[in-house]
C-alpha cells in the first residue's frame, strides 16, 4: 500500500507553500506529493497568489526533496504538445533521481482555457489516446534509435527520444469514471488506474470495469495499480475538524458523507481499510488547505503508522 498527498494549488498556493507541503509529506512518511494541473481558481474566493505551472513547480520540488515521489493528478492533454511534455517529465525524472510520475487526462475546465487562450476542442479522448501512445513510445525507444508517430492529431518524425529517464518506465496514471473508453485506455497504456471523488460502491464498480478491460486485452489485471483519490479532513477533535472545514470554505456536516475521508485516526483507518478491501493499492489524501502543514503531520504521526502496508 502507498499513501500520497494530493493538492490543488490553483485554489491559492505559492511555490513556497507547495515546497513546504511536499517536504512535510516526505518527513511524515508519505509515498508521494501530487498536484492538480490547473491555471485558474475554481469557485469564489481570493484569486491570489495566482497560478503556478505544475511541471515547473515539480521540477523545483524535485531538487529540494530526496525520497517522496512527485507527479500530476492529472495533466490535461490540451495544455502541452506531447513531445515536449515527454521531454519535461523525463528531465524532471532525472532531476529527482527517478521519482516522477505522469497523470494524464482529457481536461475539463473550459473557463481556464478561455482565460489563457488555450484551445479546448470538443473531442479530447482522441488526443488523450494519441498522447498516451506517443509519450510511452518515446520513453520506450532505445537510446540508439529514433521514434516516429503518425496519428490523426500528432505526427513525429525521427525524434531522438531524449533525454533519457532514470526509471526504466516512468509510471503513467489514467483515471476517470467513463464506463468504456477510460478503462480501455488505462489497460492499454497506464501503470495505474485512478478513480476519485466517488462513494465506495462506485469505486468497486470502476475497479471491476478496468480489471475486465485488462482481461479483454490479454493483460494481467494485477499488473495495473488501482488507486483512489478522496477529499480529506483529519484531526484529533471535532473542534479542529470544524476549523479545518471552515478554512476550506465548507462546514463539517457538508463535508462529511460516504465519499470523503473525515475524522480522527480511528475513522480514517476504518475508511482506508474498506478501500483496501475494494482493491485500492494507493490512496491519495486530497488536502485543500496547503498552509495547514499540521494536518499533514497529524496524518503522518497518528494515521499512517496504523494503515495497511
Amino acid at each position: 500500500m502507498e499513501y500520497c498527498l494530493f493538492t490543488e494549488p490553483q485554489q491559492g498556493a505559492t511555490y513556497d507553500d507547495q515546497l513546504t507541503f511536499a517536504q512535510a509529506g516526505e518527513r511524515s512518511g508519505f509515498t508521494g506529493f501530487f498536484r492538480s494541473d490547473h491555471y485558474l481558481r475554481m469557485g469564489e474566493g481570493d484569486p491570489f497568489p495566482g497560478p503556478t505551472d505544475a511541471w515547473t513547480t515539480l521540477a523545483g520540488i524535485a531538487r529540494e526533496t530526496s525520497t517522496i515521489r512527485l507527479g500530476t493528478l492529472v495533466s490535461s492533454v490540451t495544455y502541452r504538445v506531447p513531445g515536449i511534455l515527454a521531454i519535461q517529465v523525463a528531465q524532471i525524472d532525472a532531476m529527482s533521481g527517478g521519482r516522477v510520475e505522469l497523470g494524464l487526462g482529457t481536461g475539463w475546465f473550459e473557463q481556464e482555457h478561455l482565460a489563457y487562450g488555450i484551445p479546448f476542442p470538443a473531442k479530447r479522448f482522441d488526443l488523450l489516446e494519441e498522447q498516451l501512445e506517443l509519450i510511452n513510445g518515446l520513453w520506450a525507444t532505445p537510446a540508439d534509435e529514433k521514434y516516429s508517430f503518425d496519428g490523426a492529431n500528432y505526427r513525429l518524425k525521427d525524434a531522438p527520444a531524449l533525454p533519457r529517464a532514470v526509471q526504466e518506465r516512468i509510471p503513467v496514471i489514467v483515471g476517470g469514471g467513463g464506463p468504456r473508453r477510460t478503462p480501455n485506455l488505462a489497460a492499454r497504456f497506464a501503470t495505474e488506474f485512478n478513480i476519485g471523488f466517488q462513494p465506495e460502491s462506485v469505486i468497486a464498480e470502476k475497479f471491476e470495469n478496468v480489471r475486465q478491460a485488462c482481461q479483454d486485452l490479454g493483460r494481467d489485471p494485477e499488473s495495473l495499480k488501482l488507486s483512489v483519490a478522496l477529499p480529506t479532513l483529519a484531526a484529533a477533535t471535532e473542534t479542529e475538524l470544524e476549523r479545518r472545514a471552515t478554512n476550506i470554505g465548507t462546514t463539517l456536516p457538508e463535508f462529511r458523507g460516504e465519499t470523503n475521508i473525515t475524522g480522527g485516526a480511528e475513522q480514517i483507518i476504518e475508511k482506508v481499510g474498506r478501500l483496501v478491501d475494494l482493491g485500492a493499492q494507493r490512496i491519495y489524501f486530497q488536502l485543500l488547505d496547503m498552509r495547514d502543514v499540521e494536518q499533514v503531520e497529524f496524518l503522518g504521526a497518528e494515521v499512517l503508522p496504523h494503515l495497511p502496508r
